[in-house]
């Protein structure tokens, strides 16, 4: 017995098997002839007395795949076997690649910090892939701190400081360049306040996704419901649907920390400060229907429906 090479296999276990005649003791039904014989260093073997009849040979050897022979040896005959080819046995190894999850989520982050409403504002807290992996404390302080480092981010609380200084509000900051830069320090803060405290902070503390996930599917009264339900819901870091405590608890921890920083005359009582909590919660919830129904189209780098299944 040789390999496809030609190289002499030795020590190949080789089985003659004799259906239709019994082994000493038995019957050819129950216990068929059955004999067992390695090839020595010239890869040849040898069968002794095998009775006259069919028979079949089986060939095993380490790293060569099985084969099987079958030929009748007649009476008083020699039955020799032309050269036997044993072939290579194919090697199949499953390989089973699991990547990270904080990968996987700082992969559909790095997607995310791409989508700019008309490829101009940033739209980074929409998740278009229905079971994304939830985010690490690092990623939810990090898309925070994206978001208000844009440069769009600073452009729109120019225009929010210019627009109050036109209209005289917040008065206790006065009128000119000086005003102009209170007041912007003001709407700079308020952003940064409640995006670091509704979406990093209270997150992290109590294990919950800051994001908005696109429904995209079912009718438009599931979807609509769906949106108007994630102002007040959201998904915990472990899968489950919860009440948005992030949000609602930023939302009031943000608006006591301007107490701080607006003037003494224009500071907003307790009551106050819940009553735009509540103002908050409908506008989150009306921001969210707009996202569901009108927003994706808009959306630079959305992933195809496609792309975007889990």
């Amino acid at each position: 017995m040789v390999d496809p090479d030609g190289a002499v296999i030795a020590n190949v276990k080789v089985s003659l098997a004799q259906p239709g005649i019994a082994a000493p003791g038995g019957s050819a039904t129950d216990t068929p002839s059955k004999r067992e014989a390695l090839s020595d260093g010239d890869g040849h073997f040898v069968f002794l007395d095998v009775a006259p009849g069919p028979f079949q040979l089986s060939f095993e050897a380490s790293s060569f795949a099985p084969l099987e022979k079958a030929g009748v040896v007649h009476a008083g005959e020699d039955f020799v076997f032309p050269q036997i080819v044993l072939a290579v046995a194919r090697n199949t190894i499953n390989v089973e690649v699991l990547v990270p999850q904080e990968q996987v989520a700082q992969d559909e982050i790095r997607v995310e910090e791409k989508q700019r409403l008309l490829g101009v504002f940033p739209n980074f807290y929409i998740s278009y892939i229905p079971n994304a992996v939830p985010l690490t404390t690092k990623q939810k302080f990090e898309l925070a701190w994206k978001t208000t480092i844009d440069p769009v981010s600073f452009a729109i609380t120019g225009a929010v400081a210019g627009i109050e200084q036109a209209d005289d509000a917040f008065s206790g900051y006065g009128q000119g360049m000086q005003g102009y830069a209170k007041r912007y320090g003001a709407a700079y803060a308020d952003l940064v306040s409640g995006v670091f405290l509704g979406s990093a902070i209270f997150p992290s503390l109590l294990k919950q996704d800051p994001r908005y996930f696109y429904k995209g599917t079912g009718s438009r009264k599931s979807r609509f419901f769906y949106a108007v339900a994630n102002a007040v819901i959201c998904k915990g870091d472990n899968g489950h649907w919860q009440p948005n405590y992030s949000f609602i608890l930023g939302d009031l921890a943000a608006g006591g920390i301007s107490n701080l920083y607006y003037p003494a005359q224009n500071r907003n009582g307790v009551s106050l400060t819940f009553e735009n909590m509540g103002i908050a919660v409908g506008g989150g919830a009306i921001g969210n229907v707009v996202q569901e129904f009108f927003l994706k189209r808009f959306t630079s780098h959305a992933p195809a429906p496609e792309q975007a299944k889990p």
